[in-house]
Protein backbone atom coordinates (compact mmCIF):
# COMPACT_ATOMS: atom_id res chain seq x y z
CA UNK A 1 0.00 0.00 0.00
CA UNK A 2 1.48 3.44 -0.75
CA UNK A 3 2.15 5.43 2.30
CA UNK A 4 -1.21 8.44 2.39
CA UNK A 5 1.77 11.18 2.89
CA UNK A 6 1.30 13.85 0.72
CA UNK A 7 4.45 15.36 -0.37
CA UNK A 8 5.18 19.35 -0.92
CA UNK A 9 6.22 20.52 -4.10
CA UNK A 10 5.29 17.07 -5.76
CA UNK A 11 3.43 16.05 -9.07
CA UNK A 12 1.15 13.16 -8.17
CA UNK A 13 1.43 11.54 -11.85
CA UNK A 14 4.95 11.29 -11.94
CA UNK A 15 6.46 11.54 -8.66
CA UNK A 16 8.06 8.38 -7.66
CA UNK A 17 8.56 6.91 -4.04
CA UNK A 18 10.22 8.98 -1.59
CA UNK A 19 13.32 7.28 -0.03
CA UNK A 20 12.57 6.39 3.73
CA UNK A 21 15.44 7.97 6.00
CA UNK A 22 15.79 5.86 9.01
CA UNK A 23 18.91 8.02 10.87
CA UNK A 24 21.65 10.16 10.23
CA UNK A 25 24.69 11.42 11.81
CA UNK A 26 26.57 14.12 10.94
CA UNK A 27 26.38 15.42 7.61
CA UNK A 28 24.84 12.02 6.40
CA UNK A 29 21.27 10.34 6.77
CA UNK A 30 20.63 6.81 6.48
CA UNK A 31 18.10 5.54 4.24
CA UNK A 32 16.46 2.14 4.90
CA UNK A 33 18.34 -0.21 3.27
CA UNK A 34 21.34 1.02 5.36
CA UNK A 35 22.19 3.68 1.85
CA UNK A 36 24.28 6.76 3.63
CA UNK A 37 23.93 10.02 1.29
CA UNK A 38 26.52 13.10 1.99
CA UNK A 39 23.34 15.57 2.11
CA UNK A 40 24.42 18.85 0.20
CA UNK A 41 21.43 20.69 1.20
CA UNK A 42 20.91 20.05 5.20
CA UNK A 43 18.01 19.73 4.94
CA UNK A 44 16.28 22.58 3.32
CA UNK A 45 19.07 24.64 4.88
CA UNK A 46 18.29 24.23 8.60
CA UNK A 47 20.41 21.29 9.80
CA UNK A 48 23.43 23.28 9.99
CA UNK A 49 25.36 21.02 13.01
CA UNK A 50 24.10 18.08 10.87
CA UNK A 51 22.41 15.22 12.20
CA UNK A 52 22.44 13.42 15.50
CA UNK A 53 24.76 16.02 16.75
CA UNK A 54 24.94 14.91 20.61
CA UNK A 55 25.29 18.64 22.49
CA UNK A 56 21.38 18.87 20.55
CA UNK A 57 19.47 16.02 21.40
CA UNK A 58 21.02 16.10 25.01
CA UNK A 59 19.38 19.13 25.15
CA UNK A 60 16.25 17.81 24.19
CA UNK A 61 15.90 15.37 25.56
CA UNK A 62 16.77 17.57 29.27
CA UNK A 63 14.12 19.66 28.36
CA UNK A 64 11.87 16.78 27.85
CA UNK A 65 12.21 15.50 31.18
CA UNK A 66 11.31 19.11 33.00
CA UNK A 67 8.72 20.92 30.54
CA UNK A 68 7.58 19.93 26.97
CA UNK A 69 5.24 22.78 26.49
CA UNK A 70 3.10 25.78 28.13
CA UNK A 71 1.35 28.62 26.45
CA UNK A 72 2.90 31.76 26.36
CA UNK A 73 -0.28 33.41 26.73
CA UNK A 74 0.13 35.25 30.20
CA UNK A 75 2.72 32.74 31.04
CA UNK A 76 6.72 32.35 30.60
CA UNK A 77 9.30 29.79 31.33
CA UNK A 78 13.00 30.48 31.51
CA UNK A 79 14.42 28.81 28.07
CA UNK A 80 12.17 31.55 26.28
CA UNK A 81 13.34 33.95 28.23
CA UNK A 82 16.76 32.92 27.77
CA UNK A 83 16.79 32.50 24.22
CA UNK A 84 15.52 35.83 23.12
CA UNK A 85 17.90 37.28 25.65
CA UNK A 86 20.36 35.59 23.52
CA UNK A 87 18.72 36.64 20.38
CA UNK A 88 18.87 39.84 21.32
CA UNK A 89 22.91 39.62 22.52
CA UNK A 90 23.94 38.16 18.82
CA UNK A 91 21.67 40.33 16.52
CA UNK A 92 22.28 43.65 15.33
CA UNK A 93 22.38 46.36 18.05
CA UNK A 94 18.72 47.54 18.63
CA UNK A 95 16.58 44.39 18.15
CA UNK A 96 15.85 44.12 21.61
CA UNK A 97 12.09 42.76 21.44
CA UNK A 98 11.62 39.38 20.14
CA UNK A 99 8.46 38.09 19.12
CA UNK A 100 7.98 33.95 18.98
CA UNK A 101 6.14 31.77 16.35
CA UNK A 102 6.54 28.06 15.23
CA UNK A 103 7.92 28.51 11.39
CA UNK A 104 9.65 31.46 8.78
CA UNK A 105 6.48 31.91 7.09
CA UNK A 106 4.80 32.26 9.76
CA UNK A 107 6.97 34.64 11.11
CA UNK A 108 6.79 36.61 8.69
CA UNK A 109 3.31 37.01 8.64
CA UNK A 110 4.17 38.49 12.19
CA UNK A 111 6.30 41.28 10.59
CA UNK A 112 3.94 42.03 8.12
CA UNK A 113 1.27 42.31 11.00
CA UNK A 114 3.46 44.14 12.99
CA UNK A 115 4.35 46.83 10.47
CA UNK A 116 1.33 47.49 9.38
CA UNK A 117 -0.37 47.71 12.89
CA UNK A 118 2.62 49.97 13.68
CA UNK A 119 1.45 52.40 11.13
CA UNK A 120 -1.98 52.61 12.50
CA UNK A 121 -0.62 52.98 15.98
CA UNK A 122 1.22 56.50 14.57
CA UNK A 123 -1.98 57.73 12.82
CA UNK A 124 -1.04 56.32 9.22
CA UNK A 125 -3.49 53.59 8.24
CA UNK A 126 -2.86 53.93 4.86
CA UNK A 127 0.32 52.60 4.73
CA UNK A 128 -0.89 48.99 4.92
CA UNK A 129 0.58 47.51 1.59
CA UNK A 130 3.85 45.51 1.80
CA UNK A 131 6.77 46.16 -0.83
CA UNK A 132 9.20 43.08 -1.82
CA UNK A 133 10.99 42.28 -4.72
CA UNK A 134 11.05 40.38 -7.68
CA UNK A 135 12.54 37.18 -7.44
CA UNK A 136 11.94 36.98 -3.68
CA UNK A 137 10.48 33.80 -1.81
CA UNK A 138 9.11 34.64 1.81
CA UNK A 139 6.59 31.53 2.52
CA UNK A 140 3.74 29.77 1.35
CA UNK A 141 1.36 31.19 3.42
CA UNK A 142 -1.37 33.29 2.24
CA UNK A 143 0.60 36.68 2.90
CA UNK A 144 4.05 34.87 2.51
CA UNK A 145 2.75 34.38 -1.12
CA UNK A 146 1.34 37.68 -1.66
CA UNK A 147 5.15 39.20 -1.68
CA UNK A 148 6.75 36.34 -3.69
CA UNK A 149 7.67 37.42 -6.98
CA UNK A 150 4.35 37.12 -9.20
CA UNK A 151 6.03 36.01 -12.39
CA UNK A 152 8.39 33.84 -12.27
CA UNK A 153 7.79 32.57 -8.29
CA UNK A 154 5.48 29.40 -7.52
CA UNK A 155 2.63 30.79 -6.47
CA UNK A 156 1.22 32.30 -9.67
CA UNK A 157 -2.20 30.05 -9.63
CA UNK A 158 -3.24 31.73 -6.87
CA UNK A 159 -2.78 35.50 -7.83
CA UNK A 160 -6.77 36.15 -7.74
CA UNK A 161 -6.75 34.84 -4.32
CA UNK A 162 -4.35 36.96 -2.96
CA UNK A 163 -3.99 40.73 -1.63
CA UNK A 164 -2.03 43.19 -4.29
CA UNK A 165 1.33 44.66 -2.78
CA UNK A 166 4.20 46.47 -4.72
CA UNK A 167 7.40 45.20 -5.94
CA UNK A 168 10.60 46.66 -7.28
CA UNK A 169 13.24 45.03 -9.56
CA UNK A 170 15.12 42.88 -8.06
CA UNK A 171 19.05 44.11 -7.58
CA UNK A 172 21.41 42.60 -10.01
CA UNK A 173 24.62 44.01 -9.02
CA UNK A 174 26.62 41.22 -7.53
CA UNK A 175 28.21 40.74 -3.98
CA UNK A 176 31.01 42.64 -4.72
CA UNK A 177 30.17 45.05 -6.90
CA UNK A 178 31.19 48.64 -7.54
CA UNK A 179 29.18 51.41 -5.55
CA UNK A 180 28.19 52.52 -9.36
CA UNK A 181 26.49 49.47 -10.42
CA UNK A 182 24.35 49.10 -7.65
CA UNK A 183 23.38 52.85 -7.91
CA UNK A 184 21.51 51.49 -10.60
CA UNK A 185 19.22 49.08 -8.55
CA UNK A 186 18.79 51.45 -4.97
CA UNK A 187 17.57 54.13 -8.22
CA UNK A 188 14.89 51.62 -9.30
CA UNK A 189 13.90 50.98 -5.52
CA UNK A 190 13.54 54.84 -4.90
CA UNK A 191 11.29 54.85 -8.09
CA UNK A 192 8.60 52.86 -6.75
CA UNK A 193 9.07 54.26 -3.42
CA UNK A 194 8.50 57.61 -4.93
CA UNK A 195 5.08 56.53 -5.86
CA UNK A 196 3.83 54.62 -3.94
CA UNK A 197 5.37 55.57 -0.12
CA UNK A 198 2.18 56.88 1.22
CA UNK A 199 0.76 53.30 1.00
CA UNK A 200 3.82 51.00 1.93
CA UNK A 201 4.50 49.40 5.51
CA UNK A 202 7.52 47.79 5.04
CA UNK A 203 10.10 46.86 2.31
CA UNK A 204 10.74 43.31 2.34
CA UNK A 205 14.05 41.53 1.60
CA UNK A 206 15.93 38.64 1.76
CA UNK A 207 19.56 40.23 2.18
CA UNK A 208 22.31 39.31 0.09
CA UNK A 209 21.16 35.99 -0.92
CA UNK A 210 17.15 35.55 -2.29
CA UNK A 211 17.46 31.65 -1.82
CA UNK A 212 14.40 29.82 -3.32
CA UNK A 213 14.28 32.75 -5.71
CA UNK A 214 16.99 31.64 -7.66
CA UNK A 215 20.07 32.04 -5.12
CA UNK A 216 20.43 35.22 -6.38
CA UNK A 217 23.35 37.13 -4.31
CA UNK A 218 23.57 40.83 -4.38
CA UNK A 219 25.67 43.77 -2.62
CA UNK A 220 25.56 44.98 1.03
CA UNK A 221 25.53 48.66 -0.32
CA UNK A 222 22.27 47.67 -1.38
CA UNK A 223 21.56 47.11 1.79
CA UNK A 224 22.67 49.96 3.32
CA UNK A 225 21.18 52.00 0.43
CA UNK A 226 18.32 50.32 1.17
CA UNK A 227 18.35 51.60 5.04
CA UNK A 228 18.61 54.81 3.86
CA UNK A 229 15.53 55.00 1.30
CA UNK A 230 13.32 53.12 3.99
CA UNK A 231 14.25 56.15 6.93
CA UNK A 232 13.48 58.84 3.81
CA UNK A 233 9.98 57.76 3.10
CA UNK A 234 8.92 56.44 6.74
CA UNK A 235 9.17 52.67 6.08
CA UNK A 236 9.42 50.11 7.86
CA UNK A 237 12.86 47.85 6.59
CA UNK A 238 12.27 43.76 7.22
CA UNK A 239 15.00 41.27 6.58
CA UNK A 240 14.13 37.82 6.09
CA UNK A 241 16.82 36.49 7.44
CA UNK A 242 15.12 32.29 8.11
CA UNK A 243 17.64 31.04 5.25
CA UNK A 244 20.54 33.77 5.51
CA UNK A 245 20.64 33.75 9.08
CA UNK A 246 22.79 31.88 11.46
CA UNK A 247 26.21 31.74 9.18
CA UNK A 248 25.23 30.69 5.37
CA UNK A 249 26.26 34.21 3.80
CA UNK A 250 29.51 33.84 5.91
CA UNK A 251 28.52 36.27 8.38
CA UNK A 252 26.25 35.14 11.48
CA UNK A 253 23.68 37.32 9.95
CA UNK A 254 23.51 38.79 6.21
CA UNK A 255 23.01 42.34 7.91
CA UNK A 256 26.05 41.82 9.75
CA UNK A 257 27.83 42.85 6.12
CA UNK A 258 26.19 46.05 5.92
CA UNK A 259 26.45 46.86 9.54
CA UNK A 260 23.01 48.18 9.24
CA UNK A 261 19.62 46.79 11.79
CA UNK A 262 16.75 46.40 9.86
CA UNK A 263 13.10 47.52 12.11
CA UNK A 264 12.46 43.56 11.86
CA UNK A 265 14.06 40.47 11.58
CA UNK A 266 12.81 37.45 11.29
CA UNK A 267 14.71 34.26 11.87
CA UNK A 268 13.68 30.46 11.83
CA UNK A 269 15.51 27.51 9.89
CA UNK A 270 18.98 27.51 11.47
CA UNK A 271 17.69 28.72 14.49
CA UNK A 272 16.99 25.09 16.28
CA UNK A 273 19.90 24.15 13.88
CA UNK A 274 16.98 22.26 12.36
CA UNK A 275 15.75 19.86 15.06
CA UNK A 276 12.85 21.07 15.70
CA UNK A 277 10.13 24.04 14.20
CA UNK A 278 10.56 27.47 15.77
CA UNK A 279 10.90 31.00 14.60
CA UNK A 280 11.52 34.57 16.14
CA UNK A 281 10.17 37.87 15.09
CA UNK A 282 12.67 40.59 16.23
CA UNK A 283 12.03 44.38 16.03
CA UNK A 284 13.59 47.90 17.55
CA UNK A 285 12.53 49.55 20.35
CA UNK A 286 10.96 52.09 17.61
CA UNK A 287 8.92 49.51 16.36
CA UNK A 288 7.98 47.69 19.76
CA UNK A 289 7.12 50.90 21.75
CA UNK A 290 4.08 52.25 19.12
CA UNK A 291 2.44 49.34 20.73
CA UNK A 292 2.32 50.66 24.57
CA UNK A 293 -0.75 52.27 25.25
CA UNK A 294 -4.22 51.66 26.68
CA UNK A 295 -6.82 51.15 23.65
CA UNK A 296 -8.10 47.63 22.55
CA UNK A 297 -5.78 48.04 19.06
CA UNK A 298 -2.30 48.39 21.20
CA UNK A 299 -2.43 44.85 21.67
CA UNK A 300 -0.72 42.99 18.85
CA UNK A 301 -3.09 40.08 17.88
CA UNK A 302 -1.10 37.29 17.18
CA UNK A 303 -0.34 34.13 18.59
CA UNK A 304 0.50 31.03 17.40
CA UNK A 305 -0.39 27.60 19.92
CA UNK A 306 3.17 26.31 19.89
CA UNK A 307 5.38 30.06 19.99
CA UNK A 308 7.70 30.09 22.74
CA UNK A 309 7.92 25.92 22.97
CA UNK A 310 10.38 24.96 25.51
CA UNK A 311 11.69 22.32 23.84
CA UNK A 312 12.44 24.20 20.83
CA UNK A 313 13.65 27.37 22.73
CA UNK A 314 16.31 24.78 24.67
CA UNK A 315 17.91 23.29 21.46
CA UNK A 316 17.96 26.72 20.07
CA UNK A 317 20.04 28.07 23.13
CA UNK A 318 22.33 25.09 22.65
CA UNK A 319 22.70 25.71 18.89
CA UNK A 320 23.66 28.58 19.60
CA UNK A 321 26.33 27.90 21.91
CA UNK A 322 28.15 25.55 19.90
CA UNK A 323 27.96 27.61 17.54
CA UNK A 324 30.05 30.48 19.08
CA UNK A 325 32.17 27.99 21.04
CA UNK A 326 32.93 25.91 17.98
CA UNK A 327 34.10 28.39 15.89
CA UNK A 328 31.62 27.96 13.22
CA UNK A 329 32.62 30.89 11.45
CA UNK A 330 35.81 30.06 10.57
CA UNK A 331 34.29 26.68 9.51
CA UNK A 332 32.56 28.36 7.36
CA UNK A 333 35.30 30.18 6.25
CA UNK A 334 36.95 26.59 5.26
CA UNK A 335 33.68 25.39 3.48
CA UNK A 336 33.41 28.73 1.39
CA UNK A 337 37.30 28.48 -0.05
CA UNK A 338 36.61 24.92 -0.88
CA UNK A 339 33.35 25.96 -2.79
CA UNK A 340 35.37 28.64 -4.14
CA UNK A 341 38.35 26.54 -5.48
CA UNK A 342 35.91 24.35 -7.13
CA UNK A 343 33.38 25.92 -8.72
CA UNK A 344 33.99 29.62 -9.16
CA UNK A 345 37.58 28.91 -10.36
CA UNK A 346 37.05 26.14 -12.74
CA UNK A 347 37.22 27.58 -16.27
CA UNK A 348 35.98 24.51 -17.56
CA UNK A 349 32.45 24.87 -15.38
CA UNK A 350 32.27 28.54 -16.08
CA UNK A 351 32.42 28.12 -19.92
CA UNK A 352 30.90 25.10 -20.31
CA UNK A 353 27.60 25.97 -22.83
CA UNK A 354 25.21 24.62 -20.63
CA UNK A 355 26.06 26.71 -17.51
CA UNK A 356 24.28 30.57 -17.23
CA UNK A 357 26.43 31.55 -14.41
CA UNK A 358 28.21 30.09 -11.13
CA UNK A 359 27.48 31.80 -7.35
CA UNK A 360 29.13 31.36 -4.44
CA UNK A 361 29.06 33.08 -0.87
CA UNK A 362 29.70 31.96 2.68
CA UNK A 363 28.12 28.37 2.73
CA UNK A 364 26.54 28.38 -0.54
CA UNK A 365 26.82 27.85 -4.24
CA UNK A 366 24.79 27.42 -6.98
CA UNK A 367 25.44 26.28 -10.62
CA UNK A 368 22.42 28.36 -12.68
CA UNK A 369 21.74 25.93 -15.93
CA UNK A 370 20.59 27.88 -18.62
CA UNK A 371 17.19 25.45 -18.62
CA UNK A 372 15.47 23.47 -16.25
CA UNK A 373 15.44 20.48 -18.33
CA UNK A 374 19.54 20.51 -18.50
CA UNK A 375 19.20 19.29 -14.71
CA UNK A 376 16.82 16.73 -15.43
CA UNK A 377 17.77 13.48 -13.30
CA UNK A 378 20.77 14.86 -11.38
CA UNK A 379 19.06 13.69 -8.42
CA UNK A 380 19.70 10.12 -9.24
CA UNK A 381 22.90 10.45 -10.72
CA UNK A 382 24.23 12.87 -7.08
CA UNK A 383 22.61 9.29 -5.71
CA UNK A 384 24.47 6.93 -7.09
CA UNK A 385 27.85 9.01 -6.24
CA UNK A 386 26.36 9.30 -2.47
CA UNK A 387 25.51 12.63 -2.63
CA UNK A 388 21.84 14.00 -1.86
CA UNK A 389 21.06 16.80 -4.13
CA UNK A 390 17.85 18.32 -4.72
CA UNK A 391 18.19 20.88 -7.55
CA UNK A 392 14.91 23.45 -8.68
CA UNK A 393 13.77 25.05 -11.72
CA UNK A 394 17.53 25.29 -13.46
CA UNK A 395 19.46 25.93 -10.17
CA UNK A 396 22.04 23.16 -8.94
CA UNK A 397 23.24 24.30 -5.46
CA UNK A 398 24.45 23.04 -2.34
CA UNK A 399 23.84 24.39 1.45
CA UNK A 400 26.04 21.99 3.27
CA UNK A 401 25.63 21.80 7.19
CA UNK A 402 28.71 23.20 8.68
CA UNK A 403 30.09 19.90 10.39
CA UNK A 404 30.74 19.26 6.40
CA UNK A 405 34.64 18.30 6.29
CA UNK A 406 36.88 20.04 3.19
CA UNK A 407 37.31 16.37 1.55
CA UNK A 408 33.20 15.90 1.55
CA UNK A 409 32.86 18.86 0.46
CA UNK A 410 34.65 18.33 -2.19
CA UNK A 411 32.44 15.53 -2.80
CA UNK A 412 29.75 17.32 -3.45
CA UNK A 413 31.30 20.02 -5.68
CA UNK A 414 32.34 17.31 -8.04
CA UNK A 415 29.53 15.68 -8.16
CA UNK A 416 27.75 18.92 -9.29
CA UNK A 417 30.77 19.41 -11.70
CA UNK A 418 30.79 15.58 -12.82
CA UNK A 419 27.24 16.24 -13.84
CA UNK A 420 27.95 19.02 -16.33
CA UNK A 421 31.24 16.84 -17.70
Amino acid sequence: MASPVWHPYAHLLTQQDAPKVVGGKGPRFVLEDGEALLDATCSWWCMIHGYAHPRLVAAIKEQADTLCHVMLGGLTHDPADRLARELVRVTPPGLEHVFFSDSGSVGMEVAMKMAVQYHHLCDKPGKHRMLSLMKAYHGDTSGCMAVCDPEEGMHSLFSGYLPRHHFAPAPTAPYDAAPDAVEQDLAALRKVLEQHHHEIAALLMEPLLQAAGGLNMTSPLYLKGARELCDEFDVLLVFDEVATGFGRTGKLFAADHAEVTPDIMVLSKGLTGGYLGHAATLATGRVHDAFIGSTPQHAFMHGPTFMGNPLACRVALESLAVFEEENYLEKIARLNRVLYEELLEDPALRGHPRVRDVRVLGATAVIEANDAADLKGVAAFARARGVWLRPFGRWLYTMPAYITSREEMRSITQTMKAWFA
